[in-house]
Protein backbone atom coordinates (compact mmCIF):
# COMPACT_ATOMS: atom_id res chain seq x y z
CA UNK A 1 0.00 0.00 0.00
CA UNK A 2 1.57 3.20 -0.92
CA UNK A 3 1.77 6.63 1.34
CA UNK A 4 0.11 8.89 -1.49
CA UNK A 5 -2.38 8.50 -3.93
CA UNK A 6 -1.15 7.39 -8.10
CA UNK A 7 -1.68 11.23 -9.03
CA UNK A 8 -0.70 10.32 -12.63
CA UNK A 9 -4.73 7.92 -12.27
CA UNK A 10 -6.72 11.20 -12.36
CA UNK A 11 -10.00 9.11 -11.13
CA UNK A 12 -7.80 7.62 -8.11
CA UNK A 13 -6.62 11.18 -7.67
CA UNK A 14 -10.47 12.92 -7.91
CA UNK A 15 -11.46 10.44 -5.62
CA UNK A 16 -8.45 10.80 -2.72
CA UNK A 17 -9.01 14.33 -2.88
CA UNK A 18 -12.70 14.15 -2.32
CA UNK A 19 -12.70 12.01 0.25
CA UNK A 20 -10.08 14.32 2.30
CA UNK A 21 -12.09 17.33 1.38
CA UNK A 22 -14.96 15.76 3.24
CA UNK A 23 -13.65 15.02 6.14
CA UNK A 24 -11.55 18.00 6.74
CA UNK A 25 -15.49 19.10 6.72
CA UNK A 26 -16.39 16.74 9.05
CA UNK A 27 -13.83 17.54 11.43
CA UNK A 28 -14.89 21.21 10.62
CA UNK A 29 -18.13 20.55 12.23
CA UNK A 30 -16.92 18.57 15.00
CA UNK A 31 -14.47 20.73 16.29
CA UNK A 32 -16.07 23.98 15.65
CA UNK A 33 -19.91 22.90 16.43
CA UNK A 34 -20.38 20.03 18.44
CA UNK A 35 -16.86 20.15 20.99
CA UNK A 36 -19.20 23.04 22.09
CA UNK A 37 -21.59 20.84 23.42
CA UNK A 38 -18.76 18.25 24.65
CA UNK A 39 -17.26 20.89 26.76
CA UNK A 40 -20.00 22.65 27.85
CA UNK A 41 -20.29 24.05 31.20
CA UNK A 42 -23.04 25.09 33.20
CA UNK A 43 -23.03 28.19 35.71
CA UNK A 44 -22.47 27.41 39.08
CA UNK A 45 -23.62 30.58 40.64
CA UNK A 46 -27.22 30.66 41.68
CA UNK A 47 -29.44 34.00 42.16
CA UNK A 48 -31.61 34.17 44.74
CA UNK A 49 -32.97 38.07 42.65
CA UNK A 50 -35.30 35.54 40.63
CA UNK A 51 -38.04 37.19 38.34
CA UNK A 52 -41.74 36.10 38.78
CA UNK A 53 -42.89 33.13 35.93
CA UNK A 54 -45.48 32.18 33.99
CA UNK A 55 -45.46 28.32 33.15
CA UNK A 56 -47.66 27.54 30.13
CA UNK A 57 -49.03 24.40 28.93
CA UNK A 58 -51.32 23.10 26.53
CA UNK A 59 -53.13 20.61 26.85
CA UNK A 60 -55.90 18.66 24.13
CA UNK A 61 -57.40 15.22 26.31
CA UNK A 62 -54.34 14.86 28.31
CA UNK A 63 -56.16 13.86 31.20
CA UNK A 64 -53.50 10.73 32.11
CA UNK A 65 -50.76 12.89 31.90
CA UNK A 66 -52.13 15.52 33.63
CA UNK A 67 -53.03 13.42 36.73
CA UNK A 68 -49.88 12.15 36.61
CA UNK A 69 -47.51 14.84 35.53
CA UNK A 70 -48.93 17.95 36.50
CA UNK A 71 -47.96 18.13 40.16
CA UNK A 72 -44.52 17.46 39.20
CA UNK A 73 -44.66 21.38 37.54
CA UNK A 74 -46.85 22.49 40.36
CA UNK A 75 -44.13 21.75 42.77
CA UNK A 76 -41.48 23.22 41.34
CA UNK A 77 -39.18 24.89 43.79
CA UNK A 78 -39.64 28.78 43.24
CA UNK A 79 -40.20 31.75 45.37
CA UNK A 80 -42.81 32.91 42.72
CA UNK A 81 -44.34 31.42 39.72
CA UNK A 82 -47.95 30.19 38.26
CA UNK A 83 -48.61 27.41 36.08
CA UNK A 84 -51.54 27.99 33.22
CA UNK A 85 -52.92 25.34 31.03
CA UNK A 86 -54.91 25.82 27.78
CA UNK A 87 -57.71 23.24 27.48
CA UNK A 88 -57.89 23.15 23.91
CA UNK A 89 -61.48 21.70 23.56
CA UNK A 90 -60.88 18.66 25.37
CA UNK A 91 -63.52 15.95 25.29
CA UNK A 92 -62.05 13.78 28.31
CA UNK A 93 -61.69 14.57 31.90
CA UNK A 94 -58.82 17.11 31.07
CA UNK A 95 -61.55 19.99 32.75
CA UNK A 96 -62.13 18.13 35.59
CA UNK A 97 -58.51 17.17 36.75
CA UNK A 98 -57.71 20.52 36.28
CA UNK A 99 -60.34 22.12 38.61
CA UNK A 100 -59.64 19.45 41.55
CA UNK A 101 -56.09 20.14 41.29
CA UNK A 102 -56.68 23.92 41.33
CA UNK A 103 -58.48 23.33 44.61
CA UNK A 104 -55.13 22.16 46.20
CA UNK A 105 -52.47 24.64 44.08
CA UNK A 106 -53.73 28.34 44.28
CA UNK A 107 -51.35 29.02 41.52
CA UNK A 108 -52.53 26.93 38.96
CA UNK A 109 -55.03 29.13 36.27
CA UNK A 110 -57.03 27.33 33.92
CA UNK A 111 -58.29 28.66 30.68
CA UNK A 112 -60.85 26.60 28.91
CA UNK A 113 -61.32 26.51 25.19
CA UNK A 114 -64.86 25.36 24.27
CA UNK A 115 -65.42 23.34 21.44
CA UNK A 116 -66.41 25.18 17.72
CA UNK A 117 -65.71 24.49 14.37
CA UNK A 118 -64.59 27.78 14.36
CA UNK A 119 -61.07 27.68 16.42
CA UNK A 120 -58.06 26.43 14.92
CA UNK A 121 -56.36 22.85 16.39
CA UNK A 122 -53.20 23.58 16.59
CA UNK A 123 -51.00 24.69 19.59
CA UNK A 124 -50.27 27.91 18.44
CA UNK A 125 -53.71 29.31 19.33
CA UNK A 126 -53.69 28.03 23.15
CA UNK A 127 -49.96 29.21 22.97
CA UNK A 128 -50.82 32.96 22.37
CA UNK A 129 -53.75 32.50 24.52
CA UNK A 130 -51.82 31.55 27.67
CA UNK A 131 -49.25 33.99 27.17
CA UNK A 132 -51.57 36.82 26.89
CA UNK A 133 -53.29 35.96 29.69
CA UNK A 134 -50.07 35.49 31.91
CA UNK A 135 -49.30 37.73 34.99
CA UNK A 136 -45.76 37.62 34.52
CA UNK A 137 -43.23 39.28 32.12
CA UNK A 138 -40.90 36.11 32.11
CA UNK A 139 -42.21 32.82 30.41
CA UNK A 140 -41.65 29.21 30.27
CA UNK A 141 -43.17 26.81 27.44
CA UNK A 142 -43.62 22.98 28.37
CA UNK A 143 -46.31 20.07 27.49
CA UNK A 144 -48.65 18.40 29.03
CA UNK A 145 -47.14 14.82 28.69
CA UNK A 146 -43.65 16.32 29.85
CA UNK A 147 -41.80 16.14 33.18
CA UNK A 148 -39.39 17.56 34.48
CA UNK A 149 -36.07 15.63 36.24
CA UNK A 150 -36.35 17.61 39.46
CA UNK A 151 -38.12 20.36 41.33
CA UNK A 152 -35.29 22.95 40.40
CA UNK A 153 -36.16 22.74 36.61
CA UNK A 154 -38.14 26.06 36.56
CA UNK A 155 -35.00 27.60 39.16
CA UNK A 156 -32.19 26.79 36.96
CA UNK A 157 -34.07 28.07 33.94
CA UNK A 158 -35.32 31.17 35.01
CA UNK A 159 -32.01 31.77 36.14
CA UNK A 160 -30.58 32.95 33.02
CA UNK A 161 -33.28 35.45 33.06
CA UNK A 162 -31.31 37.37 35.37
CA UNK A 163 -28.25 38.25 32.93
CA UNK A 164 -30.74 39.66 30.65
CA UNK A 165 -31.39 37.04 28.33
CA UNK A 166 -34.89 37.18 26.62
CA UNK A 167 -34.82 33.31 24.97
CA UNK A 168 -33.60 30.30 26.90
CA UNK A 169 -33.18 26.91 24.98
CA UNK A 170 -33.71 24.16 26.91
CA UNK A 171 -33.79 20.07 26.26
CA UNK A 172 -36.11 17.34 26.06
CA UNK A 173 -35.62 13.98 25.88
CA UNK A 174 -37.73 11.00 25.91
CA UNK A 175 -37.43 8.08 27.88
CA UNK A 176 -35.89 4.59 27.38
CA UNK A 177 -37.74 2.00 26.72
CA UNK A 178 -36.80 -1.45 24.39
CA UNK A 179 -37.38 -1.73 20.80
CA UNK A 180 -35.56 -0.07 17.72
CA UNK A 181 -37.79 2.84 16.90
CA UNK A 182 -37.05 4.05 20.56
CA UNK A 183 -33.78 4.03 19.87
CA UNK A 184 -34.24 5.46 16.39
CA UNK A 185 -36.26 8.27 18.06
CA UNK A 186 -33.96 9.48 21.02
CA UNK A 187 -31.16 9.36 18.44
CA UNK A 188 -33.06 11.59 16.37
CA UNK A 189 -34.05 14.00 19.36
CA UNK A 190 -30.36 13.35 20.35
CA UNK A 191 -28.79 14.67 17.01
CA UNK A 192 -31.60 17.93 16.69
CA UNK A 193 -30.39 18.67 20.16
CA UNK A 194 -26.96 18.79 19.31
CA UNK A 195 -27.65 20.35 15.92
CA UNK A 196 -29.31 23.61 17.58
CA UNK A 197 -27.76 23.70 20.97
CA UNK A 198 -24.40 23.67 19.31
CA UNK A 199 -25.15 25.71 16.56
CA UNK A 200 -26.61 28.27 19.23
CA UNK A 201 -23.44 28.40 20.65
CA UNK A 202 -21.54 28.91 17.64
CA UNK A 203 -23.62 32.12 17.44
CA UNK A 204 -26.49 30.95 14.83
CA UNK A 205 -29.44 29.99 16.68
CA UNK A 206 -32.34 28.67 14.89
CA UNK A 207 -34.55 26.58 16.99
CA UNK A 208 -35.68 25.37 20.90
CA UNK A 209 -38.35 22.74 21.24
CA UNK A 210 -41.21 23.00 22.75
CA UNK A 211 -41.16 21.22 25.47
CA UNK A 212 -38.53 23.42 27.43
CA UNK A 213 -37.84 26.72 26.19
CA UNK A 214 -38.41 30.08 27.91
CA UNK A 215 -38.59 33.75 26.56
CA UNK A 216 -40.11 36.90 27.97
CA UNK A 217 -43.88 38.05 26.51
CA UNK A 218 -42.74 41.34 25.50
CA UNK A 219 -40.59 39.47 22.70
CA UNK A 220 -43.51 37.54 21.77
CA UNK A 221 -45.49 40.55 21.65
CA UNK A 222 -42.82 42.52 19.75
CA UNK A 223 -42.61 40.20 16.97
CA UNK A 224 -46.79 39.58 17.00
CA UNK A 225 -46.34 36.69 17.88
CA UNK A 226 -46.99 33.40 15.50
CA UNK A 227 -48.28 35.96 12.94
CA UNK A 228 -45.86 35.34 9.97
CA UNK A 229 -46.55 31.44 10.37
CA UNK A 230 -49.51 31.12 11.50
CA UNK A 231 -51.31 29.30 8.57
CA UNK A 232 -48.59 26.17 9.68
CA UNK A 233 -49.18 23.67 12.55
CA UNK A 234 -45.69 23.50 13.96
CA UNK A 235 -42.50 26.43 14.02
CA UNK A 236 -43.40 27.65 17.76
CA UNK A 237 -40.09 26.71 18.43
CA UNK A 238 -37.88 27.08 15.61
CA UNK A 239 -39.41 29.57 13.28
CA UNK A 240 -39.98 31.66 16.20
CA UNK A 241 -37.04 31.97 17.57
CA UNK A 242 -35.36 32.48 14.37
CA UNK A 243 -37.27 35.88 14.27
CA UNK A 244 -36.81 36.78 17.41
CA UNK A 245 -33.21 35.78 18.23
CA UNK A 246 -30.09 38.17 18.52
CA UNK A 247 -26.92 37.72 19.25
CA UNK A 248 -26.72 38.65 22.92
CA UNK A 249 -30.30 37.67 23.84
CA UNK A 250 -30.07 34.02 24.19
CA UNK A 251 -28.52 31.22 26.05
CA UNK A 252 -28.62 27.61 26.67
CA UNK A 253 -29.48 25.49 29.76
CA UNK A 254 -27.97 21.76 29.33
CA UNK A 255 -27.93 20.90 33.20
CA UNK A 256 -29.81 17.56 34.25
CA UNK A 257 -31.59 18.77 36.66
CA UNK A 258 -33.85 21.25 33.82
CA UNK A 259 -34.07 18.19 31.87
CA UNK A 260 -37.97 17.59 29.96
CA UNK A 261 -38.41 13.62 29.50
CA UNK A 262 -41.32 12.76 27.52
CA UNK A 263 -42.71 9.26 26.25
CA UNK A 264 -41.77 8.67 22.26
CA UNK A 265 -44.39 8.02 20.02
CA UNK A 266 -44.55 3.93 20.17
CA UNK A 267 -45.46 3.56 16.53
CA UNK A 268 -44.07 4.45 12.97
CA UNK A 269 -46.77 6.11 11.26
CA UNK A 270 -47.52 8.01 14.49
CA UNK A 271 -43.94 9.24 14.29
CA UNK A 272 -43.38 10.11 10.99
CA UNK A 273 -46.90 12.24 11.45
CA UNK A 274 -45.27 13.99 13.94
CA UNK A 275 -42.03 14.11 11.73
CA UNK A 276 -44.34 15.61 9.26
CA UNK A 277 -45.24 18.51 11.09
CA UNK A 278 -41.42 19.16 12.22
CA UNK A 279 -40.52 18.98 8.75
CA UNK A 280 -43.46 21.77 7.41
CA UNK A 281 -41.02 24.38 8.50
CA UNK A 282 -38.79 23.93 6.91
CA UNK A 283 -38.79 25.40 3.83
CA UNK A 284 -38.92 28.92 5.62
CA UNK A 285 -35.82 27.93 6.53
CA UNK A 286 -33.13 30.75 5.38
CA UNK A 287 -30.74 29.03 2.86
CA UNK A 288 -27.51 29.60 4.77
CA UNK A 289 -29.28 27.30 8.09
CA UNK A 290 -30.46 24.83 5.48
CA UNK A 291 -27.05 24.43 4.28
CA UNK A 292 -25.59 24.63 7.80
CA UNK A 293 -28.01 21.82 8.51
CA UNK A 294 -27.48 19.69 5.47
CA UNK A 295 -23.77 19.44 5.13
CA UNK A 296 -22.77 17.74 7.98
CA UNK A 297 -25.00 14.31 6.70
CA UNK A 298 -24.33 14.89 3.05
CA UNK A 299 -20.14 15.45 3.57
CA UNK A 300 -20.38 12.15 5.67
CA UNK A 301 -22.37 10.13 3.40
CA UNK A 302 -19.37 11.62 0.63
CA UNK A 303 -16.26 9.93 2.23
CA UNK A 304 -18.41 6.62 2.90
CA UNK A 305 -18.89 6.77 -1.15
CA UNK A 306 -15.33 8.09 -1.64
CA UNK A 307 -13.72 5.10 0.90
CA UNK A 308 -15.35 2.57 -0.69
CA UNK A 309 -14.85 3.66 -3.99
CA UNK A 310 -10.77 3.78 -3.00
CA UNK A 311 -11.25 0.11 -1.58
CA UNK A 312 -12.92 -1.11 -4.90
CA UNK A 313 -10.16 0.57 -7.29
CA UNK A 314 -7.25 -0.43 -4.84
CA UNK A 315 -6.63 3.33 -4.60
CA UNK A 316 -6.32 3.47 -0.60
CA UNK A 317 -2.93 4.70 0.65
CA UNK A 318 -1.80 5.31 4.23
CA UNK A 319 -2.14 8.95 4.51
CA UNK A 320 -5.94 8.47 3.61
CA UNK A 321 -6.15 5.59 6.15
CA UNK A 322 -4.73 8.18 8.83
CA UNK A 323 -7.24 10.54 8.04
CA UNK A 324 -10.35 8.40 8.45
CA UNK A 325 -9.26 7.62 11.61
CA UNK A 326 -8.48 11.30 12.59
CA UNK A 327 -12.01 11.42 11.94
CA UNK A 328 -13.12 8.52 14.04
CA UNK A 329 -11.07 9.64 16.61
CA UNK A 330 -12.10 12.57 17.07
CA UNK A 331 -15.87 11.83 16.57
CA UNK A 332 -15.87 8.84 19.42
CA UNK A 333 -14.39 11.45 21.75
CA UNK A 334 -16.31 14.92 21.22
CA UNK A 335 -19.29 12.80 19.98
CA UNK A 336 -19.08 10.48 23.11
CA UNK A 337 -18.40 13.68 25.55
CA UNK A 338 -21.39 15.68 23.84
CA UNK A 339 -24.31 12.42 24.19
CA UNK A 340 -22.58 11.46 28.01
CA UNK A 341 -23.77 15.69 28.35
CA UNK A 342 -27.53 14.47 26.63
CA UNK A 343 -27.71 12.04 29.34
CA UNK A 344 -27.79 9.19 25.88
CA UNK A 345 -24.91 6.81 27.14
CA UNK A 346 -26.50 3.75 25.11
CA UNK A 347 -24.97 5.38 21.86
CA UNK A 348 -21.82 6.26 23.20
CA UNK A 349 -19.92 3.27 22.24
CA UNK A 350 -21.40 2.52 18.90
CA UNK A 351 -21.22 6.30 18.13
CA UNK A 352 -19.61 6.08 14.71
CA UNK A 353 -22.28 3.34 13.52
CA UNK A 354 -25.20 5.45 14.64
CA UNK A 355 -23.47 8.66 13.21
CA UNK A 356 -23.46 6.75 9.60
CA UNK A 357 -26.47 5.20 10.13
CA UNK A 358 -29.13 8.46 11.15
CA UNK A 359 -26.90 10.09 8.05
CA UNK A 360 -28.56 7.27 6.19
CA UNK A 361 -31.76 7.68 7.50
CA UNK A 362 -32.76 11.00 7.79
CA UNK A 363 -33.32 11.58 4.02
CA UNK A 364 -35.05 8.72 4.46
CA UNK A 365 -37.39 9.69 7.06
CA UNK A 366 -37.61 13.13 5.50
CA UNK A 367 -39.05 12.10 2.38
CA UNK A 368 -41.38 9.32 3.73
CA UNK A 369 -42.85 11.53 6.42
CA UNK A 370 -43.31 14.67 3.37
CA UNK A 371 -45.89 12.29 2.16
CA UNK A 372 -48.22 12.16 5.21
CA UNK A 373 -50.49 15.26 6.32
CA UNK A 374 -49.67 16.13 9.65
CA UNK A 375 -51.53 19.52 10.24
CA UNK A 376 -54.20 18.19 12.83
CA UNK A 377 -52.96 18.41 16.60
CA UNK A 378 -54.13 15.25 18.80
Amino acid sequence: MDFIPNFSDPYETFVSILLWSMALTQLFWIFFFYSRIAFHREKNSQNENLPPVSIIISARNEEDNLFELLPFILEQEYPKFEVIVVNHQSTDNTADILVAFQAKYTHLRIINLERSNHLAQGKKLTLTLGIKGAKYEHLLMTDADCKPTSNQWLRSMANEFVDKKEIILGYGPHYTVPGFLNKIIRLDTSMIALNYLSFAKAGVPYMGVGRNLAYTKKLFMNNSGFKTHYSISSGDDDLFVQEVVQKRNYSIVLSPETFCYSEAKNSWSDWLVQKSRHYSTSGRYPLFKKLLLGIYPLSLLMMIISLVTLLIIGGITWITLGVIALVIISKWIVFGKAFNKLKQTSFVWGIIFWDILYAIFTPIIYFTSAKITGSKWK
